[in-house]
């Protein structure tokens, strides 16, 4: 696989959420992101940080423009997020936090190449997915 670091890389991506303390719990404890809190301007409002990967977040209170000419709703998105261990452990991870698993193990190609993915919803309902590259197909 090649990747070229000197052209276009990704920063961020919208999601819309319904709720701030259950999403951010959610995001925070299920999905390990790091919560960055905005207060400036107001109303005070997050982010999830994945490494150097913003989710900016959309939520009560808020006004946001410019947006798409469909504005991201609560429940839309469909992302998947890299899982550091094998997709049991994810699978574990998921059971200890009490989310349902909808499918996986299956095999699928990301942007790592060939792994194993774990699908899963956040609370409104968004599809989240874990890919392993942990061991491969």
């Amino acid at each position: 696989m090649s990747h070229r670091s000197d052209g276009i890389t990704l920063d961020h991506v919208v999601i819309a959420v319904s709720d701030w303390a259950r999403s951010n719990a959610f995001y925070r404890d299920v999905c390990g992101a790091d919560l960055v809190e905005l207060t400036e301007p107001p109303p005070t409002r997050w982010r999830y940080r994945f490494g150097d990967i913003n989710f900016n977040v959309h939520g009560p209170g808020m006004a946001p423009d410019p947006v798409a000419r469909i504005p991201a709703q609560p429940g839309m998105a469909d992302l998947c997020l890299v899982w550091p261990g094998t997709a049991e452990q994810a699978i574990q991870h998921l059971q200890e936090h009490g989310i349902a698993v909808e499918q996986g193990p299956v095999p699928r190609n990301g942007a790592g190449g060939p792994g194993f993915s774990v699908y899963f919803r956040d609370p409104d309902g968004s599809l989240l997915e874990f890919i392993s590259y942990a061991e491969q197909p």
